[in-house]
């Protein structure tokens, strides 16, 4: 008993030798700026997820209905959103978000507040609703689910006006009360134009920063959904990275000024797709793109879907950049995920399940030149211990630092993989990676910004050892994970 109690008592003096220097605690790197919610940090650990984009424009051809569609044009011959489901669940992605409603006005569920609808279709005699039938496949089987409601209603005979708001937030409270819970709330900034707007066939101007009141649409859905992020261009949770071809900024700063931005504003491409270094909220973006050139189903495009290697391209340019990948998927007019845009998925992922199968850092030495406080709890070690909370930093003087990692043994390395531990605020400027060659170290890479995840791609190289300096950090730099396949 007295062993036991010696033994107990020299180990939690030994853990906290461990977080003390002179017999003081080493206090932790205070967070630095704006910092992500734990809502925006869960959707950082999902990383991607699929986009569906299926209405009348599947039927007619279009990818912008003008509103005038008959709702019988929709009729999917043999629908399987299971499916769907098992093809997103096999190419690695982690939720869905069905596009309820487009610009045209047609509903993907029966709407008790329009004709323009399911309800009116040839599809299962008017009884069928895609929007239950995703929702439920999702979370029967592990997948989040996240809806897409157009602001911009073609058909609808009193846009513009007050009433149409109403009618939106009506729409937003069945889909919320039924389908639930949605994890994501996905709008873009198609706002106003031609339109049928029933039977009127004119242009419609609406003022978008002003004309949805979208701090009272947004709170009508917080409360109903507390946990959901809201995606446009400005946010609030989650901003558009500034184009629709897959790519985030080589420099993409988390936080931005959201003032003077919003949904449908031009000219704000560039500032979206890197954020900005002293931006006052944290609003990381998101990735979007199709795997087809349309986001609806068009059978002349059946040979154009994207390679399994423009796949990985994209990976490497948006969740490797610190942002996450919303994937458009559109089903066919037989309601399916169509041969070609299956087999492309299915290689896209053996790609990435190939390049990242082994990290050659979690069995490597790291050391460090300098860490915080000289405790090892801040230690080099701590970014190869596939721990997400642990990470190494320096004093808050410094602002710069090197990590080497030793095989001990020459390796074949074509991946590095960056984190920083985002909790304290994104802080790297700019890094370098170098290896060992010829008896000296030879810089093979240079890059700016880290934040969630940065992956570098780099020539095939043989080393034994690899390093990565901090070269600039707003404040002591603050890594999480290292990992080199």
């Amino acid at each position: 008993m007295k062993k036991s109690f010696l033994f107990l008592f020299t180990l939690l003096l030994i853990l906290n030798l461990q977080i003390t220097v002179n017999g003081q605690p080493v206090a932790p790197p205070k967070a630095l700026g704006p910092v992500p919610t734990a809502r925006q940090l869960a959707w950082h650990e999902m990383e991607q997820y699929a986009f569906i984009h299926f209405t009348t424009n599947t039927f007619t051809g279009k990818e912008w209905g003008y509103g005038d569609e008959s709702p019988e044009v929709f009729n999917p011959s043999s629908i399987d959103v299971n499916q769907w489901v098992r093809v997103v669940k096999a190419a690695g992605l982690k939720a869905i978000v069905l596009t309820c409603k487009h610009h045209d006005g047609f509903c993907l569920w029966p709407s008790k507040f329009t004709d323009h609808s399911v309800k009116n279709s040839k599809w299962k005699n008017g009884k069928g609703n895609v929007v239950k039938m995703v929702a439920d496949a999702c979370h029967k089987n592990g997948l989040k689910f996240g809806v897409y409601l157009s602001p911009w209603d073609r058909n609808r005979s009193d846009y513009g006006s007050e009433s149409y708001i109403e009618y939106y937030r009506n729409q937003l409270k069945e889909l919320f009360a039924q389908y639930g819970p949605v994890f994501e709330m996905w709008f873009d900034g198609a706002n106003g134009g031609d339109g049928y707007y029933g039977g009127a066939k004119e242009k419609r101007k609406i003022n978008a920063a002003s004309y949805y009141n979208w701090s009272t649409t947004l709170n009508l859905v917080r409360k109903m959904e507390p946990e959901i992020i809201f995606f446009s261009d400005a946010g609030p949770d989650i901003r558009w990275c500034g184009n629709e071809s897959g790519f985030a900024g080589e420099t993409n700063w988390a936080t931005i000024n959201t003032d003077s931005i919003y949904a449908g504003k031009s000219g704000i491409e560039k500032l979206l797709n890197s954020g900005q270094e002293d931006g006052t909220k944290y609003v990381p973006a998101e990735v979007d793109v199709s795997i087809r050139p349309g986001w609806f189903y068009h059978a002349e495009e059946d040979s154009k879907v994207k390679t399994p290697e423009k796949l990985f391209e994209i990976y490497l340019t948006s969740v490797g950049r610190g942002s996450n990948l919303i994937l458009n998927i559109p089903p066919d007019r037989r309601g399916l995920f169509h041969e070609n845009d299956v087999k492309a998925l299915l290689g896209w992922r053996k790609l990435i399940n190939e390049a990242f199968r082994t990290n050659l850092a979690s069995l490597a030495e790291v050391k460090a030149d300098t860490h915080r406080g000289n405790s090892p709890k801040y230690a080099a070690s701590n970014v190869t211990d596939n721990n997400k909370e642990s990470y190494w930093t320096t004093d808050d003087e410094l602002t710069t630092g090197s990590l080497v990692i030793d095989f001990k043994s020459k390796k074949t390395i074509k991946y590095v993989m960056l984190q920083e531990y985002i909790k304290l605020g994104q802080r790297v400027k700019n890094f370098a990676i170098s290896v060992w060659k010829d008896d000296k170290w030879d810089e093979i890479s240079r890059g700016t910004t880290i934040g969630y995840k940065k992956i570098v791609k780099l020539n095939s190289t043989n080393t034994e050892r690899v390093r990565i300096t901090i070269l600039a950090s707003k404040a002591s730099p603050v890594i999480s994970n290292i990992g080199i396949y």
